[in-house]
């Protein structure tokens, strides 16, 4: 854990609005930066309802799919160039965000993403670039980081540049309010996940620490109600700002081995990442709590559920998530058993976040979590 006098950045966009009714500012925030050839980038669900956004002519892609991936990628770029678009607007959760951060940047350049991806290789971003999420879990609206699934490897390839981080992040609890319960409890795990990995990473930080433990509390609040409760707009406030702080925590600091150990059950058997987040999340927690025992303790605290050892806080998380209707195990979600070998061997080799999980996870180790959740 680092400590106060380790220096840190943290970048956010520039414009934060927040708060239901905040999606209407978009077309005159647009107007202002003088963009007339805007370009959304949306999942199918959120292209038909496009009007929301409240723009006359913008053009639209509107095939993002769960977990993009270089293909998904290429014909979004496409789609941008072909339209001569000078603002590009993520209209959607994680992916369509994601998606809409690398159009962004390769809009005005014949660069293909092999040529950028990684940190710091974007190109300067010749367009204004919005986020609006309809979903509360990734945080991607604040972010500088996209991720896509390479298909002939099947890893998730990230990009991270201060180029791809949004002019402006509106955030409107109320475009969550139509999200089914089962998403609603993924993605809502999904938020906390970052908020946890962060906050008991090596490279946690005290000022970030503030936000990721704000944002366990808010989950540990509000997610049942919203779960089962879909219209209550405060509880819907309450996670898309707790979705907002793991976003936060995302840049400086990062994930480790709960998304490390979640991406393959997405690039390999096409779980959504917050079904696949929420099935690991109690398994790593456990892992490191002899590790980080305050920490786990202060999660079990805002979660509701004691810290007193590792069945203990196995046991209490794994509540946590199967109370909100979650099928807590890999079988139920068609994993097959006979491929966790190879998925805990692609987990494995993700360093860039099991690097700094305050547990050193061996192969074997990983292939443990992957039979406990199976």
């Amino acid at each position: 854990m680092l400590s106060l006098q380790h220096p840190i950045e943290m970048q956010r966009p520039a414009i934060v609005r927040f708060g239901a009714g905040q999606v209407e500012t978009l077309a005159a925030w647009l107007a202002q930066t003088g963009a007339s050839r805007p370009f959304v980038v949306a999942d199918k669900v959120n292209a038909a309802r496009l009007d929301i956004l409240g723009l006359k002519d913008a053009a639209l892609f509107g095939d993002v799919k769960p977990e993009p991936d270089l293909p998904n990628l290429e014909a979004a770029v496409a789609a941008a160039k072909a339209v001569d678009a000078d603002a590009v607007i993520g209209f959607g959760g994680g992916s369509a965000m994601d998606l809409a951060k690398l159009v962004a940047v390769l809009v005005g350049t014949d660069q293909r993403l092999t040529e950028i991806s990684g940190p710091n290789r974007a190109p300067a971003r010749r367009v204004a670039l919005a986020q609006i999420p309809t979903t509360a879990g990734t945080g991607s609206e604040v972010g500088t980081r996209a991720l896509i699934t390479d298909p002939e490897t099947m890893n998730k390839v990230a990009t991270e540049s201060l180029h791809m981080l949004a002019d402006i992040a509106i955030i409107d609890p109320a475009l969550t309010v139509s999200v089914p319960a089962f998403v609603t409890a993924a993605t809502g795990v999904d938020a906390m996940a970052h908020c946890v990995e962060a906050f008991t990473s090596k490279r946690a930080h005290p000022i970030v620490d503030d936000y990721a433990l704000r944002g366990i509390e808010l989950v540990g609040r509000y997610l049942r109600r919203a779960v089962e409760d879909g219209s209550d707009i405060e509880a819907r406030s309450g996670l898309a700002l707790a979705a907002f702080y793991g976003g936060v925590c995302l840049g400086p600091v990062n994930t480790t081995a709960g998304h490390a150990v979640a991406y393959p059950l997405g690039t390999r058997h096409k779980l959504a990442h917050g079904i696949a987040n929420a099935l690991i999340f109690p398994h790593v927690l456990a892992v490191n709590a002899p590790a980080v025992p305050e920490k786990t303790a202060l999660v079990g605290r805002a979660l509701g559920f004691g810290a007193e050892g590792r069945q203990q806080v196995l046991g209490g998380a794994h509540d946590f998530c199967e109370q909100l209707g979650l099928d807590m195990t890999l079988r139920g979600h068609g994993v097959p058993k006979d491929d966790l070998p190879a998925s805990a061997k692609e987990a494995h080799a993700i360093r860039r976040l099991l690097d700094w999980n305050p547990v050193d996870l061996s192969e074997s180790d990983i292939l443990e979590i992957y039979e406990a959740a199976y």
